[in-house]
C-alpha cells in the first residue's frame, strides 16, 4: 500500500507544470544617423527631333518599258490597216498559256474556220468567186477620162471591185482604238470575212455617168476573243473590232 502512495507521488510530481520564466527583449538603442546625400543631376533640356521630309520612292522603271496599246504593231506599219492578217511576232506561246489557264475558254470560244460564199453569198458557189478579177479595171481616178472603156468592159464580178478573203486576223484595233492580240493559235482559230474596196470612190462599173455613182466602203462589227499584250494578266476576253465587210455602189440623189 506504501508503494502505490509512493508511485502516485512520484507520477504526480512529473505531471506537475515547469515555472514559465520569460527573458526580456534587448533594450533597442539607434544608431546616429548619417544620411548620403544624393548625387544632383539637372533634368536634359527638350530638344525637338528635326523634321525630314520623307523621300519619295525610288522610281523602278518596267523592264520592258511603257506599252502603248494605241501604238500600231509592227505588223501594221507596213500595211497602214487597222488589223494583221500576218504577224511575226505574234505571241503564240502567250495564247496557248492563257488558254490553258482559262477555265471559261471553251464557253468563250466558236468559230467556223471553213467558209466561203458557198454559204455566205447567194447565188455564187466558191469558184465562181475567186475566178473575179479586176486587173483590167483602172477606175475613175486612173483613167484617161472619168470613164474610160473599163466601166464597159470586163468578164463577171461585181459592180464595185473588190478582194475577198476568208482570214483569220491576227492583230486588230478595236472599237475604242486599243490594239489587240486575236485568239488564233494552234488549233483554236477565228475567222471572218473581209471585203475590202479595190477602188474606193470610183465609180461603178457598168452605170452611165449621169447616174455619179461610188463605191462605198462598208464595215461591220464583229465579237472576237483576244488578248491584251500590254496587260496579260487580264487573259483572254471578248472584244469588238470592225472589219470591212462589203463594197457597195452609191447612187446618189440626182
Amino acid at each position: 500500500m506504501l508503494q502505490i502512495c509512493l508511485a502516485t507521488a512520484v507520477m504526480a510530481d512529473s505531471l506537475a507544470p515547469v515555472p514559465y520564466h520569460s527573458t526580456p527583449a534587448p533594450a533597442y538603442s539607434p544608431g546616429p544617423y548619417h544620411p548620403t546625400p544624393s548625387p544632383y543631376h539637372a533634368p536634359t533640356p527638350y530638344q525637338p527631333t528635326p523634321y525630314h521630309h520623307p523621300s519619295p520612292a525610288p522610281y523602278h522603271p518596267h523592264p520592258k518599258g511603257y506599252c502603248d496599246p494605241r501604238l500600231p504593231p509592227f505588223c501594221a506599219n507596213s500595211t497602214g490597216l487597222h488589223y494583221c492578217l500576218e504577224d511575226p511576232h505574234y505571241p503564240e506561246y502567250d495564247i496557248k498559256h492563257a488558254i490553258s489557264q482559262d477555265y471559261l475558254f471553251e464557253k468563250k470560244y466558236t468559230d467556223v474556220s471553213d467558209q466561203s460564199a458557198n454559204d455566205l453569198v447567194q447565188l455564187l458557189d466558191k469558184d465562181t468567186e475567186a475566178a473575179f478579177n479586176y486587173d483590167y479595171y483602172t477606175g475613175a481616178s486612173k483613167g484617161p477620162s472619168p470613164y474610160d472603156a473599163s466601166h464597159w468592159i470586163g468578164p463577171e464580178g461585181y459592180l464595185c471591185p473588190s478582194e475577198v478573203l476568208y482570214a483569220m486576223p491576227k492583230r486588230a484595233r478595236n472599237v475604242n482604238g486599243d490594239w489587240r492580240v486575236i485568239v488564233n493559235a494552234h488549233y483554236y482559230t477565228q475567222t471572218t470575212r473581209l471585203e475590202t474596196c479595190l477602188t474606193p470612190d470610183s465609180a461603178c462599173r457598168l452605170l452611165a455617168p449621169c447616174y455619179q455613182s461610188k463605191c462605198t466602203q462598208k464595215y461591220v462589227y464583229e465579237r472576237m476573243l483576244a488578248h491584251d499584250p500590254c496587260d496579260p494578266y487580264k487573259g483572254l476576253f471578248i472584244d469588238v473590232f470592225k472589219f470591212p465587210s462589203a463594197c457597195s455602189c452609191h447612187i446618189p440623189q440626182p
